[in-house]
């Protein structure tokens, strides 16, 4: 049991359910991992939302809202970490759920869809396509969902599969707390943010935007430069290391 007034608590419970889910066969061992890079850039990002996060986070539920076929993708660490919101931020932006897993088995989709229909998600997860030129599972898609999106938020994204959407024409969304990453730098949004405080953020935007006209949302999204937003990201990790440094 983690005390709640443990300094790390919500680190800590954060990893509990990711291991949680690997043991009930929804995260894989990869997945841990792949969380354990994002926690450390998120240390020396200051674990907070920072200005460059929400400007992001606001043009990615514009853009949402403007598509005519949204779409969230979700594999196993997104499942565990936000089930609840990710189908509070679908309902709100009017957006399909989709299961799409890097280390893929029918099995381990069908363990992931049926986890989120707990908490009243209905996740698209037929694998009845696939996106040509993508040589990994990521491939292998829903004909009613990412293959038909012309927006797909893409939570924990991985660079290839972020190239090809974009090479077959859809707007990318991705959350990824490296601004490095080729992710980062291909997406046509990137929020550098912890998913656990992106999602719920976005769901915010989401019950304030879906009121503007679509000439405010097309402005807000005209008005955006994803490559601002990387450098903004890149000069706030700096500052938080040159702070932090001034402190010892």
């Amino acid at each position: 049991m983690i005390p709640k007034d443990h300094p790390r608590y919500e680190s800590l419970m954060t990893r509990e359910k990711l291991v949680e889910g690997f043991k009930q066969g929804i995260t894989a061992l990869e997945g841990l991992i792949a969380h354990g890079r994002g926690e450390a850039f998120d240390y020396i990002l200051g674990e907070r939302t920072r200005d460059f996060a929400l400007k992001a986070e606001k043009t990615a539920i514009a853009m949402l809202l403007l598509a005519k076929n949204p779409v969230i993708s979700v594999n196993g660490n997104t499942a565990v970490l936000v089930p609840k919101e990710i189908g509070e931020l679908a309902k709100l932006v009017n957006a399909k759920v989709e299961v799409n897993v890097f280390h893929h088995s029918k099995e381990r989709v069908e363990r992931i869809a049926n986890y989120l229909e707990k908490f009243g998600v209905s996740a698209l997860h037929a694998g009845d396509a696939e996106l040509e030129g993508l040589s990994s599972a990521r491939r292998i898609v829903d004909r009613r969902g990412i293959y038909i999106a012309d927006v797909v938020l893409v939570p924990l994204e991985d660079g290839d599969r972020c190239e090809i959407l974009k090479r077959h024409g859809k707007k990318v969304i991705a959350i990824d707390l490296n601004p490095l990453s080729r992710t980062s730098r291909m997406a046509d949004v990137t929020i550098v943010d912890n998913i656990t405080r992106a999602i719920p953020r976005m769901i915010e935007f989401a019950k304030e935007l879906r009121n503007f006209s679509k000439e405010e949302l097309e402005k807000i999204v005209k008005d955006y430069n994803n490559k601002e937003i990387l450098a903004e990201a890149i000069d706030g990790i700096i500052e938080y290391l040159e702070r932090t440094k001034n402190l010892l």
